[in-house]
């Protein structure tokens, strides 16, 4: 019942990039917590997980993975209050170095409206954008030719209708320069013999029990 996917080589990326298929994972039986923690949207395993399965290092060991964590609206200095972590080995890697960039978006950070997440009319270069185009396009200037970026996120209800953010995301995504992979679904759950038993985090909406995660890699021109 545990299902995962995993990358070829990151050459062959540059030769196809049809969208993978949808893939969903669900904790290994060992592991003792299934939901993420309050406030967040990834539980721990699925962390390691990404880690574990978006591997560039030959000998096998976890990628090098920075994580920020956004839980309010991109208001303008925002990037400076944003809680970051980093995941390295025992080996130190150098901070900077990372070629994952994980985002995880608390539902309530998402603007209400898709034409939030769209491209600004003022001009301005991208990268000194305000809100959400600027976030992607520094995300972009921060990750190196083919580097990842991986947003996750799970759907809210807005006037007890649920949302669904994740084409508004990939189309914000695309214009600063990235191109769309993947999309992995998150269960909050266990599997319990031919069943699933559903384990969601308390500040979920009513009726989610899964998170999602898009994969997408940066798109840098010679």
């Amino acid at each position: 019942m545990f299902h995962s996917a995993r990358r070829g080589p990151r050459g062959s990326q540059k030769r196809d990039s049809a969208a993978l298929p949808t893939t969903i994972w669900l904790p290994r039986p060992e592991q003792s917590r299934v939901a993420p923690a309050p406030g967040a949207v990834l539980p721990d395993w699925a962390i390691e997980m990404i880690r574990t399965e978006f591997v560039e290092r030959p000998d096998g060991r976890p990628a090098t993975l920075l994580k920020v964590s956004i839980q309010q609206d991109l208001v303008p200095g925002a990037d400076a209050c944003m809680p970051c972590t980093s995941y390295t080995d025992e080996d130190g890697t150098a901070p900077g170095s990372a070629s994952v960039l994980l985002a995880e978006l608390h539902p309530d950070a998402l603007p209400a409206s898709s034409d939030a997440l769209g491209v600004s009319e003022r001009g301005m270069p991208g990268a000194m954008e305000n809100g959400w185009p600027g976030f992607f396009h520094r995300a972009h200037r921060l990750l190196p030719a083919d580097g990842l970026l991986l947003l996750a996120t799970r759907q809210r209800r807005d006037a007890g209708v649920l949302t669904d953010p994740l084409g508004s995301l990939v189309a914000a995504a695309r214009t600063a320069g990235f191109r769309y992979l993947q999309h992995i679904v998150i269960l909050y759950a266990r599997a319990v013999d031919d069943a699933l038993a559903p384990a969601p985090p308390g500040d979920a909406a009513p009726g989610v029990i899964h998170g999602d995660l898009l994969v997408l890699s940066a798109i840098h021109h010679a």
